[in-house]
């Protein structure tokens, strides 16, 4: 989730998920960034226009930058959203084997094979990376994502099946789990918080039955957790001590990224970005877009919540009353809609998803108007990430990674 905090973070605990946003390559001349390089090393970088410092050229309106620098990965697109990470200066992609690798150089700083389970997302919290364990014994393992060295075990148990982390914060990392029953089901779920200094289970709440252990999306914000899932609904509980707040059914699955602003959690309703009280889940605002459109997944940046629609539309919102700061439709018959979103300075960047011909766009913040478009030239079929790394953007492409001046 993108700002969910409000409170200064150290260095380390700078996460920024991969920004989304979609969108087909502008037409005409400088439409597509680049093609495909030549293949990376085994375990190195391919270097490009790599820059000393972050004094970047703002190419011509129309033309994407050229990639600093492009490697392989191992991704399998399988952890979703949570894919992609920036912390600590490195640029962290999951798979098998899990890498760091430094965002100004593109070189391997570190990697760890057989430390996870497949599909496992990067959840950072407290200055630790949390994943699930590759044995499978109900064990979740922390990393310090600067080295990727593990600095502590929780050792749960077999009672706990395959606990997935979903969030984190200082003190606590907050998992979901299968209980394994004496015929070896696990027909029941639960969350739980683990407490990093001992391990040890600080709580741990029963689901309803029925409900899945998969498609969430959670963040801790203060007191609170919140997630959303496969069934529909935005869940809210105490983090001390697990109490559910508040839940509600939403009308259309919601299980990728909410925004939240102060003592609002902002979700993607089909056709309406709706605003929740955290504290008691009584509704503020509603924004409708147009009929036969949807909402994608909200995003709140430096203050302004944005979101692109099914209409290939793209809006800033106050995110405090739902107000509409501008509505751009100039992308209808250029550009594919957003699913993710970062931004820096006065450039908001967002990530195409399952588009040959979409990519990573650049739009002006203030307006909303497409300044460029970076395709790869693949036509990969495959989702696309993009994170914040300084002055640079962290781009994933399918297996490829990619990094582009900030410009």
């Amino acid at each position: 989730m993108v700002g969910r905090g409000g409170n200064a973070m150290s260095r380390r605990q700078i996460l920024r998920l991969a920004g989304t946003g979609l969108g087909l390559a502008v037409l005409g001349a400088g439409a597509v960034g680049c093609g495909p390089e030549e293949d990376a090393p085994a375990g190195g970088a391919t270097p490009g226009a790599e820059k000393n410092g972050d004094a970047f050229t703002t190419p011509p309106p129309g033309t994407a930058p050229e990639p600093l620098w492009q490697a392989d990965t191992a991704n399998t697109s399988l952890s979703g959203s949570g894919a992609l990470a920036v912390a600590d200066g490195l640029v962290l992609v999951a798979g098998d084997p899990l890498v760091g690798r430094d965002a100004v150089s593109g070189k391997e700083t570190w990697s760890r094979a057989g430390i996870t389970t497949p599909g496992a997302q990067l959840v950072l919290g407290g200055g630790t990376l949390h994943l699930a364990s590759a044995e499978y014994d109900g064990d979740v393992v922390g990393l310090d994502p600067a080295t990727g060295k593990e600095t502590w075990r929780s050792r749960l148990g077999d009672e706990y099946q395959q606990p997935r982390p979903m969030a984190a914060d200082e003190s606590r990392v907050y998992v979901l789990a299968g209980i394994l029953e004496k015929d070896f089901t696990s027909p029941n779920n639960v969350i739980a918080a683990i407490d990093t200094a001992s391990g040890k289970v600080a709580w741990r709440e029963q689901r309803d039955a029925g409900t899945e252990e998969y498609g969430i999306n959670a963040a801790v914000v203060g007191e609170h957790l919140v997630y959303t899932d496969y069934r529909e609904n935005v869940t809210v509980r105490d983090t001390a001590t697990g109490r559910q707040v508040w839940t509600k059914k939403l009308g259309r699955s919601n299980h990728r990224r909410f925004a939240v602003h102060e003592e609002l959690v902002v979700v993607a309703d089909g056709q309406r970005l709706r605003a929740f009280e955290l504290s008691g889940g009584k509704e503020r605002w509603s924004l409708t877009t147009e009929e036969f459109s949807r909402f994608n997944d909200p995003h709140l940046l430096d203050g302004v919540l944005y979101a692109s629609d099914s209409a290939r539309g793209l809006w800033a919102v106050d995110p405090a009353t739902g107000k509409e700061i501008w509505h751009n439709e100039d992308l209808r018959d250029t550009a594919t809609q957003a699913w993710q979103f970062v931004k820096v300075g006065g450039v908001l960047y967002g990530a195409t998803e399952f588009d040959k011909d979409g990519g990573v766009h650049a739009f002006d913040a203030a307006t909303g108007k497409l300044r460029w478009t970076y395709n790869d030239g693949t036509g990969d079929i495959q989702r696309w990430y993009v994170a914040a790394a300084g002055e640079r953007l962290a781009v994933m492409h399918g297996k490829r990674l990619y990094a582009l001046p900030a410009v």
